[in-house]
């Protein structure tokens, strides 16, 4: 089946036995082509008969995202090629996972004790460096001070020296205050915090002394680098060592052990940088056989990742599977295409072969009233375009296919109110660039905004392609016109061109080419001219496409053998869509052919316009009304042949679900959609018009652009101004008119589609086709 119709599905059932159903299912992921019903919607997932195997799954899968993040910190990535094939027993990939994330636990464990160790040795250096260079200091300071008292004593010679110097020989020694110290590190934002708690706790009967470590240091307690300061507190009494002690917790201050005696601290210094060696060489060995750990895993790491998905999905979907009465074989049903048939069939005959069962699997299509899902084969052009229909919404089953023609319309109205053959060229290049390395792109993770253009490329390259078709008509290169075809074969009648809009443009040479209207005219002609063709030329399209949307509608009610839908619906929608505004673009086509004034208004188009309103509302409520009387009383025997193919039979089911004919709510129903036509022939006849609108707006802003920017710049004579001049005319043109503007046009064609072509036939009311596939897996999320 070609995309204008979906893909004819069918409801089947499987009887698979016990002992082939994963690899029944196995098969089926592989080929991607059934979608399986949860026929154990009641039931929790707990309750499930395969729980334990999705939870043994989940268990491994937690296992390879822990050796993914392990690797994301060791710099290192999963790498694409394996050393193993698929073949792979998922016992012992799990005995195997286990292994290696207790070893690897044990590793970090280890290697966190010893980075431990080794940030507390560390700092402890530093505490013993400059605590010793302060005791060094002070006892310098001090012995000097004791020589300068000395030599003081010496020279006075006062009388009461000898008195005041037998004093302090007869002072008791046991009698000298003792003082402690605590010495540690504390964070450098937290120190002067530190000390004012210090003062407040002690009265201010505490010495302490700051040195600043000019290199972060690593904290033992986060492992995170910070800045910190070494310090040294002097007491005196046990109240002020407690006091000190708790603030020093309170403060995550780290306190190492310090002696006042300099042989020791010299010793001390050298133990400590002995052990900081030995730390070092073990854990650069540790390091080394954890980033070699890492990089066994790495090799493997998306193979396993994809074979547990697989297993998991697989269980996942032996879960929605029910058990027969037998307990020997799994009933499956779900839908499929009709041409897939075969193939399911032989994917279940090899999945009996390969489990050696002596039961083959059973394939049987059901006969069911249920609304099949909608599949359309698309490829990696035409997927771009039926998204865009899709987010409107999936068609009904076998309902036409708007995404078929979008493949063209939609390019070609964006390209209505873009054409510039310069811009277009510019877009041309940027998609023709994602088109190129698109390999390279798809298997690597791109932004929002960078995705979301990639996945649209074949879209904006058949938009830069009408945008160059459309720039070539309007003869605009950057608002530059080019005479390409030649000199314009029509002109002005006289040199003001007051009268271009009324009396039109003379010709004043021979007409070889259409294109030839729009080259080289003078420049105060231009505007008046394209203002008139582009707004008649948006009806033109309007009016075309609207149509287009009727006869699809047709097409529809054809198909599915509605009769009331042709001839109350399909019929007067024509004929009071081209009474008004058909014979309005006839018109228009009639005037640029001939020229003449033909008259705006018949009287005869007028009346079957205005009888297709209630050809349109009355006959089909009451004629539904005396069908469903009929089919019940068992006199019309050939709408029951037919009677589910309808769209109006399952609108008409959808609503009531009941023996009886709500006839007012059908009458209301109808009543609605005959004002929303007649009112919407109106409004999306004008609502086109913004096609001369945005097309204007963008002719003029690239002339703004080129006149005010470039031209400006070029007339000053000065290099420096020129450049300044081009680095903004190309970023004006790139901000405003190659981003902006293609958005804006963009979102128009949108609208277009969605709400003017779209209300005129489709409904969009139906659910996608979502087979189990493993090709689906790597984009799903866990």
């Amino acid at each position: 089946m070609d995309l204008l119709r979906s893909e004819p599905m069918q409801l089947a059932q499987l009887i698979i036995p016990i002992e082939s159903s994963r690899h029944a299912i196995s098969y089926l992921g592989d080929l991607g082509l059934f979608q399986f019903k949860d026929l154990n919607a009641e039931k929790s997932p707990f309750q499930r008969t395969y729980a334990t195997q999705i939870k043994r799954c989940g268990e491994m899968a937690r296992r390879l995202r822990f050796f993914k993040e392990q690797m994301k910190k060791a710099g290192l990535s999963p790498s694409a090629r394996s050393t193993t094939g698929n073949d792979i027993d998922l016992d012992n990939l799990e005995v195997k996972l286990g292994e290696l994330e207790a070893e690897l636990l044990e590793i970090n464990a280890n290697n966190e004790h010893l980075q431990r160790t080794y940030s507390e040795l560390l700092e402890y250096k530093l505490v013993l460096q400059k605590a010793g260079e302060f005791f060094n200091s002070a006892q310098s300071s001090a012995a000097a001070q004791q020589r300068q008292f000395e030599r003081q004593h010496s020279i006075e010679k006062s009388i009461d020296s000898p008195l005041l110097l037998e004093q302090e020989m007869t002072t008791d020694p046991s009698k000298h205050v003792k003082l402690g110290f605590v010495s540690g590190l504390v964070r450098r934002e937290k120190s002067m915090t530190f000390e004012r708690i210090l003062f407040r706790a002690t009265r201010g009967n505490v010495f302490l002394k700051q040195a600043v470590v000019n290199d972060p240091v690593v904290d033992p307690v986060s492992g995170d680098k910070v800045e910190k300061n070494v310090f040294i507190i002097f007491y005196s009494g046990e109240r002020a060592k407690n006091k000190i002690l708790k603030i020093c917790e309170a403060f995550g201050a780290n306190r190492y052990p310090f002696t006042d005696d300099l042989g020791k601290q010299f010793q001390m210094i050298t133990e400590v940088s002995g052990k900081l060696s030995e730390l070092k060489i073990t854990i650069d060995a540790g390091l080394l056989h954890r980033s070699s750990l890492l990089q066994t895993i790495g090799h493997q790491h998306e193979l396993w990742n994809l074979l547990v998905k697989k297993e998991k999905s697989i269980y996942h979907t032996l879960n929605m599977l029910s058990i027969d009465v037998t307990k020997m074989c799994l009933v499956a049903e779900g839908w499929c295409p009709v041409y897939a048939s075969n193939q399911i069939q032989n994917a279940l005959q090899r999945a009996s072969l390969d489990s050696s069962s002596q039961v083959g699997a059973i394939f049987q299509v059901l006969q069911t009233k249920e609304s099949p899902p909608t599949y359309f084969r698309t490829n990696k052009f035409t997927s771009a375009f039926q998204e865009i229909v899709d987010a409107y919404g999936v068609a009904k089953y076998q309902e036409a296919n708007p995404g078929v023609y979008t493949i063209v319309t939609f390019p070609f109205l964006f390209a209505v109110m873009f054409g510039d053959w310069g811009h277009g060229i510019c877009l041309l290049l940027a998609t023709l660039y994602f088109i190129i390395r698109e390999r390279k792109f798809s298997s690597q993770k791109l932004g929002d905004i960078v995705e979301m253009t990639f996945g649209g490329r074949y879209v904006i390259m058949m938009m830069a392609l009408f945008s160059i078709y459309t720039g070539l008509i309007y003869n605009e290169f950057f608002s530059v016109p080019f005479e390409l075809f030649g000199p314009s074969a029509y002109g002005c009648r006289d040199q003001s061109c007051s009268d271009a809009t009324t009396v039109g443009l003379s010709k004043v040479r021979a007409l070889t080419h259409l294109v030839w209207i729009l080259n080289g005219m003078v420049p105060r002609s231009e505007l008046p001219f394209l203002n008139s063709l582009k707004m008649k030329m948006s009806i033109l399209l309007g009016v075309a496409q609207m149509n287009l949307g009727i006869i699809l509608s047709y097409f529809n009610a054809k198909f599915f053998g509605d009769n009331l839908n042709i001839w109350y619906q399909f019929v007067p929608q024509i004929i009071f869509l081209n009474s008004l505004f058909g014979y309005l673009s006839l018109l228009i086509i009639v005037k640029w052919c001939t020229g003449s004034q033909a008259d705006l208004y018949h009287i005869l188009l007028l009346l079957l316009a205005l009888v297709a309103v209630p050809w349109m509302l009355f006959p089909k409520p009451y004629l539904l009304k005396k069908q469903h009387e009929e089919r019940h009383q068992g006199q019309s025997y050939a709408l029951l042949h037919g009677g589910d193919d309808p769209l109006e039979e399952d609108h008409h089911q959808s609503l009531h679900g009941h023996e009886e004919f709500e006839f007012t709510e059908v009458f209301v129903h109808q009543l609605i959609h005959t004002i929303e036509f007649v009112l919407g022939a109106v409004s999306n006849t004008a609502s086109y018009l913004r096609l001369w609108a945005l097309s204007l707006a963008h002719s003029e802003l690239s002339s703004v652009f080129y006149d005010k920017i470039l031209l400006l710049a070029w007339g000053f004579n000065n290099v420096i101004i020129l450049i300044i001049g081009i680095i903004v005319f190309i970023c004006a043109t790139v901000g405003v008119l190659l981003v902006m503007e293609t958005l804006s046009a963009f979102l128009h064609a949108l609208r277009l589609h969605w709400v003017e072509f779209q209300n005129k036939f489709y409904e969009g009311a139906g659910y996608k086709f979502y087979p189990f596939s493993f090709a689906l897996l790597s984009e799903e999320d866990e």
